[in-house]
């Protein structure tokens, strides 16, 4: 039986409950991290325990735990689940409060940790690439709900994967209020060509990823060079390879978008050897569990 943290105690799976008057479920009010752990190590804990933290301040939410609690109380539900290799999703909500928007009427905080195993695409999506499709559901500009704040409130991208889902592809593409290339509804995207990375940076709506930023180490560590700046769709249509990145799909190929094939149709050697090394990098560093 699966063991999760709940407000300072691991409890078993059934015994994880929240109330109903939790602003977190009501409103959608918290934030939330998606993190990979293998080989009993947990890979960039400390950054993404930054990024909770900042989204948290960015939205006046207070998490009753130091930074160093919160990490502690992480390795502490792996090791209570017992798994080597996995996914933790650490949730805060606003706490139990009212009815009302008002975040002031909840005294406390409440923070879950869920430890799991993950699968997000399959082996032949691994194998072949993905494909994808551009949603008509648009990334929120900075000025209505920074894309940076990782909130509990993902209807835009759930209703974004819904459109890709229902034209038959595995992954669907979201543009900023410009129609430039944010990202897609979990992951970052990137495209090589004639050799070269490129990414859209953060001002055009893209999640700060974690891989992300993996990633960009990787491609000045083995020498091949990387900008970030914006992206249209025609872009990724004429690039010779593309990824896609996160922390549930890690590094992926995607081999089409909206019908067009995006370079020969198989993941690329350039991405095949970021994979490489992402692989030999995740299994070898991070925070002993």
């Amino acid at each position: 039986m699966k063991k999760i943290y709940l407000d300072g105690l691991i409890v078993d799976e059934a015994d994880a409950k929240v109330s109903v008057f939790d602003h977190g479920l009501l409103y959608g009010d918290g934030v939330f991290e998606g993190i990979r752990f293998y080989n009993h190590r947990v890979f960039r804990l400390e950054e993404h325990i930054r990024r909770l933290y900042d989204s948290a301040k960015s939205i006046l939410l207070t998490i009753p735990l130091t930074p160093q609690e919160m990490i502690a109380a992480t390795c502490a539900t792996i090791r209570a689940n017992g798994l080597v290799d996995g996914y933790i999703r650490l949730v805060i909500t606003r706490g139990v409060g009212p009815m009302g928007l008002s975040p002031y009427k909840c005294p406390k905080a409440s923070v879950i940790i869920i430890v799991d195993t993950i699968s997000l695409y399959s082996e032949e999506a691994y194998a072949n690439g993905l494909t994808m499709a551009t949603c008509s559901s648009r990334r929120p500009s900075h000025d209505i709900l920074s894309p940076q704040v990782k909130s509990l409130n993902y209807l835009n991208n759930v209703m974004a994967k819904v459109e890709a889902l229902q034209a038959g592809a595995e992954e669907g593409l979201i543009l900023n209020d410009l129609g430039l290339v944010a990202e897609c509804t979990g992951d970052n995207v990137f495209v090589i060509r004639d050799g070269f990375i490129t990414t859209p940076p953060i001002t055009a709506g893209a999640l700060p990823g974690i891989t992300r930023a993996a990633v960009i180490d990787i491609a000045k560590e083995l020498g091949i060079p990387l900008a970030e700046r914006d992206l249209s769709r025609h872009d990724i249509y004429t690039c010779d390879e593309c990824f896609l990145t996160g922390t549930a799909a890690e590094v992926i190929a995607a081999t089409k978008l909206d019908q067009r094939v995006l370079g020969t149709g198989k993941p690329g050697p350039i991405t095949q050897k970021i994979i490489a090394r992402f692989r030999e990098i995740v299994g070898t560093t991070g925070t002993p569990v």
